[in-house]
């Protein structure tokens, strides 16, 4: 396996939309065992905005320009359509690149095989976005499952729902099923992700989905998962962009106690109004926002775990420079994928 210097990791963004300029470019940025030398953009206005942010980074249009440089380079991240990820992760395991590549991974199981086949034959590192691991309150309940404070786990609640009718206003709103899109692709990547490693494996699955948006497209603004745990454990998990009431984001009930927790996570808005991941304010919950443990007539607030989103490219580095684990197996990220295929397909027979 290729390990790189110990630092920095020279590296290039492929995208700058929401993926890379929110998420993926400032968490380069603030990781002193990286650098940010290249971001790959064909749109003149973000191209101008990643060169005023980023200044020290070469800005290219296209991704043929970027492995032209590729000698230059260790590892690149792909913040870019579902549709993409199959051949861009494929040519820069070609040039000897690791790669880092956004949830929902690719548009197939089989193309997540085909790529996690070629990484081992190419001898580099291949890894996925599963940034919702270090959600705040994702950590909090880890913690407080660890500690066994709900007792035996029966149920488990979870949500990402808001009140956006006009839609994502990307390709998000356009892409369809065979193009990975899909709010069950995007969303449902991160909520079974969490469910499997909160509980583990999936035995069965069932699964909704419906289109209430102005596009046609055969891609589902609205579903619901349901999965048996091999732990014996049932999780119930919901995506809706068309919510005008949310529900709790967690609410999970157990033999001794339950715990329910309201509003997303902070990290996402505040990355996105542009404040450092150095920040002492970053991933801190505020105590309003803390979910509650106990039973009903008799309950505590929760002190939130501070979020941490650093964290993943922590841990790749480590894994990059041979000392560590990925923080993200790409066969869990497959696993994922399968479990919304399956969803899906449950939902087109019940359909049809």
């Amino acid at each position: 396996m290729r390990e790189v210097a110990a630092s920095p990791i020279r590296t290039a963004v492929v995208g700058f939309g929401i993926s890379g300029k929110v998420f993926h470019a400032p968490l380069i940025a603030a990781d002193p065992g990286y650098s940010l030398d290249l971001i790959v953009t064909a749109d003149p206005d973000r191209a101008a905005e990643a060169a005023r942010l980023y200044p020290q980074a070469r800005i290219v249009p296209t991704p043929d320009d970027m492995f032209a440089l590729s000698g230059g380079l260790d590892l690149v991240i792909l913040g870019t359509p579902p549709l993409t990820h199959f051949d861009l992760a494929s040519t820069a395991m070609a040039h000897g690149l690791h790669v880092v590549v956004d949830k929902p991974f690719v548009t197939t199981s089989a193309h997540g095989e085909g790529l996690i086949s070629q990484a081992a034959e190419a001898g580099v590192q291949l890894t996925v976005f599963q940034n919702r691991r270090w959600d705040a309150d994702f950590l909090t309940l880890k913690k407080l499952l660890r500690e066994r404070a709900l007792g035996e786990v029966r149920s488990f609640e979870s949500r990402f729902e808001w009140w956006r009718p006009e839609g994502f206003g990307n390709w998000r709103d356009t892409a369809s099923l065979a193009e990975g899109g899909g709010i069950l692709h995007d969303l449902g990547a991160h909520l079974i992700d969490q469910a499997i490693q909160l509980f583990g494996p999936v035995e069965e699955c069932y699964g909704e989905t419906a289109n209430h948006g102005p596009h046609q497209n055969g891609a589902d603004t609205e579903a619901f998962v349901s999965l048996l745990h091999k732990s014996g454990v049932r999780s119930r998990l919901w995506m809706n962009g068309m919510a005008a009431q949310v529900g709790p984001r967690f609410h999970v009930l157990g033999s001794r106690a339950g715990y329910t927790k309201s509003g997303l996570d902070s990290q996402e808005p505040a990355l996105a109004a542009g404040i450092s991941p150095l920040d002492s304010s970053y991933g801190v919950e505020p105590q309003d926002a803390w979910g509650v443990l106990g039973i009903d007539g008799s309950t505590t607030s929760v002190p939130a775990k501070t979020g941490a989103y650093p964290q993943f490219y922590a841990e790749l580095g480590a894994a990059l420079r041979g000392e560590g684990p990925l923080p993200v197996d790409p066969a869990e990220s497959l696993e994922v994928l399968r479990t919304i295929e399956k969803s899906h397909a449950f939902a087109w027979l019940k359909q049809n």
